[in-house]
């Protein structure tokens, strides 16, 4: 039987830090992958940290300067990851505070998140923290698929958060870390395929009744900018 008769969907959430307090979470877009299974993407994360512009040019492979975070837009892509081919149906939600009530309803149903923040802005670094504690909470988990995403590392020159910190942040997690830019198009599509390949590896390890060899403290780390185009065992 073919592999379309077994589909399954995952929930993945981009979440980020950002200016005010609903910035916590690349705030919705919605990632569904289909192979032997389909996987659902979200993305919570503040407008400030480059959230749209990240979706937008892995879906779209363009950069967009300036975005309405008042406006919700879908997307779909078709990809390979890891000779598997996916279609990923991502949604972009809007992103302001108003909007925050909505937050945990994405986060309850998610399979994955991205935890998104901008290199420029050590205010959205602290806030992913908050975003990861919410994540487990929700879930009732002790850990969960997340990677943490550092944003805008084209603009070293404004860096307000090192790299170190980064990677220190994820290791905490017990998940990959990755640096991005979505102008110079720097590692977006590995941040995608990287929580994806993470919430394969939950699941089956899940499915034999193992806690995940990636928990806190047992996972390796990178910022994506390894031979193999950053897919080492890094921090989600």
């Amino acid at each position: 039987m073919s592999k379309a008769a077994f589909l399954r969907e995952y929930k993945l959430v981009v979440v980020g830090g950002g200016g005010t307090l609903f910035k916590i979470a690349f705030v919705l877009p919605i990632l569904f992958l289909i192979v032997d299974c389909s996987i659902l993407a979200r993305k919570v994360t503040p407008a400030s940290v480059g959230k749209s512009a990240l979706t937008i040019q892995f879906i779209q492979s363009h950069f967009v300067d300036e975005y309405d975070p008042t406006i919700e837009d879908s997307y779909r892509k078709q990809c390979v990851i890891d000779d598997e081919v996916a279609l990923l149906d991502v949604l972009d939600t809007a992103g302001q505070e108003e909007y925050s009530a909505m937050r945990e309803q994405y986060m309850r149903t998610g399979e994955g998140f991205l935890l998104v923040y901008s290199i420029t802005s050590r205010n959205s670094f602290e806030e992913i923290s908050t975003f990861h504690q919410q994540i487990l909470r929700v879930k009732d988990k002790d850990y969960f698929p997340v990677i943490v995403v550092a944003n805008k590392c084209d603009l070293e020159m404004e860096r307000q958060v090192s790299g170190h910190e980064g990677r220190e942040l994820a290791k905490s997690f017990g998940c990959r870390f990755i640096e991005t830019s979505a102008k110079q198009r720097i590692n977006v599509d590995e941040a995608f395929y990287n929580l994806v390949r993470e919430i394969r590896r939950y699941n089956k390890e899940q499915q034999y009744g193992n806690r995940p060899s990636n928990g806190p403290g047992n996972n390796e780390f990178t910022d994506g900018t390894d031979e193999n185009g950053g897919c080492c065992c890094v921090v989600m």
